[in-house]
């Protein structure tokens, strides 16, 4: 029967031999993965410059004083 140290280190060598064979595609996506990601943000970033900030819950009508704004407020 196996113990905990051997079960650990076939555990590590499953996980260098996948590593191996896997690591250049993983990194080859998470690059890819992270360009895209740096595009979107800086494409975002251009387009929101002078975009109006959208705050949640908060109403604004389109003309006119505020509600609540009157004379009687």
């Amino acid at each position: 029967m196996f113990g905990l140290s051997e079960l650990a280190v076939i555990l590590v060598v499953v996980i260098v031999v996948l590593a191996v064979r896997k690591g250049p595609a993983l990194a080859r996506s998470a690059g890819k993965s992270a360009r895209i990601l740096k595009a979107e943000r800086n494409a975002d970033a251009d387009a929101g410059a002078d975009a109006p900030r959208v705050v949640r819950g908060e109403v604004i009508p389109p003309d006119g004083p505020p509600r609540g704004a009157g004379p009687g407020a």
